[in-house]
């Protein structure tokens, strides 16, 4: 091709693209997304006590009089620090050999590791800290047990209804669980026998589950204060510093008699192979995505002609009020329409089934949602 160029001079010699110049630098990026990840558990108990000094700084400001009525008040704040100490000590547990997740396993992780220069870390970051302890409650506590029954139960009875095994090897039944968050979901199919590959796109949970599933050795090894920093809607302040123990059962010394296994990255992007799964089980996830077609376009390709997607959620959309993401937020009739019109076969199709989501039962705020449960099979062809 000719240059356009007015210059008299030879023209311009092109440089192919290298592409290990970009591989290098998406390394580089997840290397310093991880790092960021690690920062963010690591400074919690710098944030949380920053928080608790804040509220006793204010309090300092108020008259005697209003100070002595909160001399309870006072005490409180210090059982939330002795609470924040001992979330504190967890987290340095589920990060300590988080360097050897991934590509990062050359990196080390010093316990008092600073920030690098440039690394940035917003109040969202902390947020995800106490959601990920939340989400332990969620998964793998006692006290969490009315949401797994309400989310994961009819999912797990769906599929082992499906694949009777009178009639199928279960350990050649290969289901996927896209978001699978701490992994419970793929613990209790794994322990029917199944194999079960969960995929999961936070790192924060990623690091989690990684502990739960492979350091914790006995029962209910750990305690964590998961509500520690709910300041609202508490009847008392025993409400915040309820303990809970985890897990409830432990991976490690009761193994499932199935295949189980977690994969990170996106899943658009990690699962590709056309008519691989069984089965795909999603919880709380097929609304994660800008494009909600996107999804189900990937869910359709990956599923065996026969196979079937087993979905229980609400439709939250998680991006349709972030700025500068695109979302598209269909109805459920909508979702319906665009199910049958990609070629699947609705076997269930139920709505209003409440289910709550990482929520602290004691809360003078309690709120459900009326999800929808939906079996789809692919045809055969």
């Amino acid at each position: 091709m000719e240059s356009s160029s007015s210059s008299k001079g030879p023209a311009p010699e092109t440089v192919p693209e290298d592409p290990e110049a970009g591989l290098i630098e998406d390394m580089e990026e997840e290397r310093r997304n991880f790092f960021k990840i690690i920062a963010a558990f690591k400074y919690y108990r710098h944030s949380s006590m920053a928080e608790l000094k804040r509220k006793e700084c204010f309090l300092e400001t108020l008259p005697p009089a209003h100070q002595q009525m909160l001399t309870s008040y006072r005490e409180h704040l210090q059982n939330q620090r002795r609470c924040v100490e001992v979330n504190a000590q967890v987290i340095k547990q589920i990060i300590q050999d988080a360097n050897c997740l991934f590509q990062n396993a050359d990196h080390n992780i010093e316990p008092e590791l600073q920030p690098a220069d440039g690394l940035k870390l917003r109040y969202q970051d902390f947020q995800k800290v106490q959601i990920t302890l939340k989400q332990i409650f969620r998964d793998w506590s006692e006290q969490g047990k009315l949401e797994r029954d309400q989310c994961y139960s009819p999912i797990v009875q769906e599929i082992t209804a499906f694949f009777n095994p009178a009639k199928y090897d279960l350990t050649k039944v290969k289901i996927l669980v896209p978001g699978a968050g701490l992994g419970r979901l793929i613990y209790e199919l794994a322990c029917q026998g199944f194999y079960c590959e969960g995929n999961e796109f936070s790192l924060f949970m990623l690091i989690a589950s990684n502990f739960v599933l492979n350091r914790c050795v006995v029962a209910n090894q750990c305690t964590i204060y998961p509500w520690v920093h709910q300041v609202v809607n508490n009847l008392s302040q025993q409400n915040q510093l309820v303990p809970v123990s985890f897990p409830d059962v432990s991976p490690t010394k009761f193994p499932p008699k199935g295949t189980m296994n977690m994969v990170a990255g996106d899943f658009l992007q990690v699962y590709r192979d056309e008519d691989y799964w069984e089965c795909i089980a999603t919880c709380f996830f097929i609304d994660c995505a800008n494009n909600i077609i996107e999804f189900i376009e990937v869910i359709k390709k990956i599923l065996k002609p026969g196979g079937i997607w087993v979905n229980l959620g609400p439709l939250l959309y998680h991006f349709s009020d972030v700025p500068q993401e695109g979302s598209i937020e269909p109805t459920y009739e909508d979702l319906l329409e665009i199910i049958r019109s990609l070629g699947f076969i609705i076997l269930k199709n139920e709505t209003n089934i409440v289910t709550t989501y990482s929520q602290n039962p004691t809360s003078m705020h309690q709120s459900h949602y009326n999800s929808i449960y939906l079996v789809c099979q692919k045809p055969n062809n």
